[in-house]
């Protein structure tokens, strides 16, 4: 963890902070962000898998100096995984020490067994504990959970407290930095929503995601960088099973410099279209002509020169 700084007194110095950690914020999201660290509220995060959700957090805590505590939600996922459990193996190695010394009665063992250093912390009950400056809390993917788990987490989001039966209610000293994300491939419940701020991201136009290339790619030429992007924006009109995201964008476009690719052309999207695409159906259905449909449209969209005031190399392959 870096040196921890201050929080940004404006949203445009919130975005600048987020631009010095390569992530390209725009002023609605700076200002869910900004809103959420000064009132101290949980900013949940909704959009389509791969739009940059989760790398909010991530330079969010890079930019500030803190820790990120990151709790990955599932299917099944319960108390014991994501708050605490009792460390068994301890307790049973107690009752063990415990009969070999004579014994103690049912109320003073259950005292011995239930003390704070048989309890393992998860992730929300370490954010609640944490030493120092408070961390970021990413509750990553949280329409994977259960109804069951959404609803625990209302306590917490509320009061930032949690009740453990055996000690109590344990109290954060200062509210982490909490960011929810969301897929929606369900709805969350408007009980957690009203406890939250909301901030939809969606997919980036050309421009932004054009400097998310520059940033996160930067061997990539400008031509190959402009060129790729433009198709990508192509792509996302297509009617998809499921959209390339930005994260594929710049994977794909990595493959591309690994290839020494230097001009897109329909043979090259052919050989790489596992990569943008991750269901045999979309790629079967874009491969060949529409492709090629694609590469033209985009190679219209009015693709900047990347050398100001020249005619720049026309990134395009020519037959």
């Amino acid at each position: 963890m870096s040196a921890q700084r201050p929080i940004p007194d404006s949203i445009d110095e919130l975005q600048a902070t987020l631009a010095g950690e390569d992530y390209v914020c725009d002023r609605a999201l700076a200002t869910s962000v900004y809103l959420a660290l000064k009132l101290q509220r949980p900013v949940l995060l909704e959009g389509e898998a791969g739009v940059g959700k989760t790398e909010v957090a991530k330079a969010l805590a890079a930019a500030l100096g803190r820790d990120l505590i990151r709790m990955q939600c599932y299917e099944g996922l319960d108390i014991s995984h994501a708050v605490y459990e009792w460390n068994y193996t301890r307790q049973i190695l107690e009752i063990q020490l415990m009969r070999n010394g004579g014994g103690l009665d049912r109320r003073a063992a259950a005292e011995e067994l239930f003390r704070r250093e048989f309890l393992l912390e998860r992730p929300l009950l370490q954010a609640l504990e944490h030493q120092g400056p408070p961390p970021v809390l990413l509750i990553d993917e949280l329409d994977r959970a259960d109804d069951e788990f959404e609803g625990y987490l209302l306590e917490m989001l509320s009061d930032f407290q949690v009740t453990i039966p055996e000690l109590g209610t344990i109290r954060a000293a200062q509210p982490p930095i909490v960011l929810i994300t969301s897929n929606r491939t369900r709805e969350l419940h408007d009980a957690l929503k009203r406890r939250c701020l909301y901030c939809w991201i969606d997919y980036p136009d050309f421009d932004k995601e054009l400097r998310i290339v520059n940033l996160k790619v930067p061997d990539a030429s400008q031509a190959l960088s402009e060129s790729a992007t433009a198709f990508v924006q192509e792509l996302r009109d297509a009617e998809l099973y499921k959209t390339s995201g930005v994260s594929e964008t710049l994977d794909w476009v990595a493959a591309l410099v690994a290839l020494d690719c230097e001009r897109l052309d329909e043979r090259r999207v052919d050989e790489t279209l596992g990569i943008l695409l991750k269901n045999q159906e979309d790629i079967a259905a874009v491969r060949g002509e529409p492709v090629k449909a694609m590469l033209d449209r985009a190679a219209h969209r009015g693709i900047r020169s990347s050398t100001a005031g020249q005619a720049a190399e026309s990134p395009w392959a020519t037959s």
